[in-house]
């Protein structure tokens, strides 16, 4: 991996000597799950480009996710702050991109693209910052149907709708290891993560739901558990103190891959986690209300998604107004969900 902070090991003797049509640059920051979603498509870019050299601009924390992929060198960037910013830009212009594929779409990733130079620039939308960019649809498309109108702009061959993620030999055995020590190697396990986005509370279940669920899961001889990163770590605390076992920040992306390739289903916010266990292959069921499903549920999982259709969602807000009492998602009972497994043949 390359770092912005490590000149020498981005500005290598090979790539100075490459031409602009000779280097290609993929931008995609962000989020975690937005990551994973375009994973198919940075392979497409890949394979489109067999002779050329392919660098990846992603976040530090996505790197481990993306460094194993064929044909890409990874840079990565911190964004955050002016200097950091002013960094970057000097970097893009000094390393002769002939072509950049913006598959981000933010302010930000298109002032890149554009100080990049390039002489070919294609972006999720049209505008100042790009040569090629697709037209838009006018209705609510999935942020991977969007990413592959990309590509066909670019006269690349879309995208399967299919998350390929290998977990690998060494993130299995972490994960079996784990569930030996926990005494549950044979448990019918259910997986959980009730947090979301710090920045975004509004997409999260009520906890007392989550417990509730937890509780009637386990009932039933499952085991519940609670995933997650840091910041779930204080919710899951609480959770896990009444029903089921804390793994916040147990498992690494692979690693939590191998785990979902384990579990019987899951039960998760729109989170980053659910595109992760998506390309488990597991069942997903999945929390929207102030989000649209429709552009944002995990792939292969839309008929798990799990809402109630109130005028006001979706609202794309962080925070539910009061008055609202949250009724996209809070007005589904525990019971409900309960009622959905069984109807899909999973309790």
């Amino acid at each position: 991996m390359n770092s912005l902070l490590q000149e020498k090991a981005v500005a290598s003797d090979e790539t100075a000597c490459m031409t602009p049509s000779d280097r290609i640059l993929v931008i995609k920051l962000g989020a975690l799950g937005d990551v994973i979603l375009a994973l198919p498509h940075i392979r497409r870019i890949v394979a489109a480009h067999p002779d050329a050299s392919v660098t990846l601009l992603t976040a530090p924390e996505y790197t481990d996710l993306v460094s194993g992929e064929a044909g890409l060198v990874v840079t990565a960037f911190r964004r955050r702050g002016f200097f950091e910013m002013s960094r970057l830009l000097a970097w893009l212009r000094r390393q002769r991109f002939g072509v950049v594929y913006d598959l981000q779409g933010s302010l930000r990733s298109r002032i890149m693209t554009r100080v990049s130079g390039a002489r070919r620039r294609i972006g999720r939308r049209v505008g100042t910052a790009y040569t090629h960019a697709p037209a838009a649809a006018g209705k609510a498309v999935h942020a991977f149907d969007e990413l592959n109108r990309l590509l066909e702009c670019a006269g690349i061959e879309p995208a399967t709708p299919r998350l390929d993620l290998e977990a690998g030999a060494p993130a299995r055995q972490v994960v079996a290891d784990w569930l030996r020590a926990q005494g549950m190697p044979q448990a019918r396990l259910v997986l959980m993560h009730a947090g979301s986005s710090e920045r975004w509370l509004s997409k999260r279940w009520d906890g007392k739901h989550y417990l509730e669920l937890a509780q009637l899961l386990e009932a039933r001889h499952c085991r519940v558990v609670w995933i997650g990163a840091a910041a779930d770590r204080e919710l899951n605390r609480r959770l896990s103190s009444v029903a089921g076992m804390d793994a916040t920040g147990a498992f690494d992306f692979r690693q939590l891959v191998a785990l979902g390739q384990q579990a019987a289903f899951a039960v998760v916010s729109d989170s980053g986690p659910m595109h992760i266990l998506a390309a488990a292959g597991l069942p997903v069921y999945a929390f929207f209300g102030p989000t649209d499903w429709r552009r944002s549920h995990a792939l292969g999982q839309a008929g798990r998604v799990l809402t109630n259709p109130v005028p006001c969602s979706p609202c794309h807000l962080t925070v539910c107004p009061p008055g609202k009492r949250h009724l996209c998602l809070d007005a589904i009972s525990p019971a409900d969900v309960v009622a959905r497994l069984e109807q899909d043949g999973l309790l």
